[in-house]
């Protein structure tokens, strides 16, 4: 599967291609689409607000570089690895943390520059992305050695993690209050702000062609990203232009009705849910009827604890565990991002967060306040812009399957 994405990346980036084809990340996903409090905002999809850079005076990208190897690091990597924060709104001190991995192979600086982020909406692109999926470094069972990655997506690119918005992972604002209003809207305009200021930092690197990629809830945080640094690119100094070539969503989120109708469709074809069920879910919940939620239920029960990311694979509760993938990997990484040394080697938590590092925030996702119904509008726009569009389905993957996408 990593050769596969590897390959894939490296494809998507390098040659012309317009193509269809987490870890308490799947549950959080679900959690949020059985959600009601939250604003379906279509109004969003078309407007924006100006958007000042703030002050960024948190580090450099000397004081960022990961000097010393990190706890556990194989040594000879290879490559320079950088940490640290970004301020995006100096007013209310809203501050985003980063892993950057420069390429391996050749000059980085003739690389691409990849941001990628995971979804929840709440989940940490440097757990998920960077030490579970596809970065430099996995972490061995005992909780604090790393080992290199074969496939790490650095082999073709350089990769920027983020963890966004503020309240995932290491990220925080002094504003307490901002946990309790985040939304697609806001998040789209950090995460732009991030990218100016953190290209000021790394300016060596302004000039590359930059792609967006991402998965499951990142299905709506990619194209409105995209979509916003369009319309600022417009507007902006030749200096914060922002040189943005493609986008690549893996199995993410694309339209609340489509994405829900495929996913009850492949559950029932899998035996995964009842007949009654699936009916159920497919008359009471595309519309979000208050009925929805006696099927949601039914639909957790029946299907029990399977991995909802690979319906052939075993649980990390399961006695035996066959495979190349550890499906424990999760708690081992939790461990490592905890332990004192790392967060420092890392430039992480230097405000002593009062709860440790997790996966995911539930308090960020429970509290989301807004975001469209659907990204089809937006695509329509980055098509229209000619960014460079791939989006990719696992067809084990539970959470979020879209028959629109395999079959259109």
């Amino acid at each position: 599967m990593e050769q596969w994405f590897l390959a894939t990346l490296l494809v998507f980036i390098f040659m012309p291609l317009i193509r269809c084809s987490s870890l308490d990340q799947a549950s959080l996903l679900r959690s949020f689409l059985a959600n009601k409090d939250y604003k379906l905002n279509d109004e969003w999809a078309v407007s924006y607000v100006d958007l000042r850079t703030e002050a960024d005076d948190l580090g450099s990208m000397e004081s960022d570089l990961i000097k010393d190897n990190l706890p556990g690091q194989p040594s000879e990597i290879g490559f320079k690895h950088y940490a640290g924060y970004v301020t995006v709104d100096d007013f209310k001190g809203r501050n985003l943390f980063y892993y950057f991995v420069e390429s391996a192979l050749l000059d980085p600086v003739s690389k691409p520059v990849v941001l990628w982020l995971n979804g929840g909406p709440g989940c940490s692109s440097l757990g998920i992305g960077a030490f579970v999926e596809h970065g430099p470094f996995g972490v061995q069972s005992d909780g604090s050695t790393l080992y290199l990655r074969r496939h790490s997506w650095n082999r073709v690119a350089n990769i920027l993690y983020v963890e966004s918005p503020a309240g995932v992972g290491f990220s925080y604002s002094k504003t307490t209050s901002d946990y309790n209003t985040t939304g697609d809207l806001r998040t789209a305009q950090d995460s732009y702000v991030f990218l100016i200021n953190w290209f000021k930092r790394f300016s060596q690197f302004k000039n590359n062609d930059f792609y967006i990629a991402g998965e499951s809830y990142a299905g709506f945080y990619i194209p409105e990203l995209a979509d916003l640094i369009i319309h600022n690119n417009l507007h902006a100094h030749s200096s914060s232009k922002i040189k943005l070539k493609g986008v690549m969503v893996g199995n993410g989120m694309m339209d609340l009705k489509i994405d829900r109708r495929g996913l009850y469709l492949y559950l029932w074809s899998h035996a995964l849910i009842s007949v009654g069920t699936y009916k159920g879910l497919a008359k009471n919940c595309l519309d979000f009827k208050e009925k929805c939620y006696v099927y949601e239920d039914l639909l957790a029960k029946e299907i029990g604890n399977i991995n909802m990311y690979n319906l052939y694979s075993e649980d990390c509760s399961s006695i035996h565990k066959h495979g190349a993938i550890d499906p424990c990997e999760k708690n081992y990484v939790n461990s490592y991002l905890n332990l004192p040394g790392v967060q420092t080697a890392l430039h992480a938590n230097r405000t002593q967060l009062p709860y440790p590092w997790s996966f995911c925030s539930f308090g960020t996702n429970s509290s989301w306040r807004d975001h469209p119904s659907s990204m089809l509008p937006f695509y329509r726009r980055l098509i229209a812009a000619g960014v460079r569009i791939l989006v990719y389905r696992y067809c084990h993957f539970l959470m979020m399957y879209n028959l629109f996408v395999t079959r259109n």
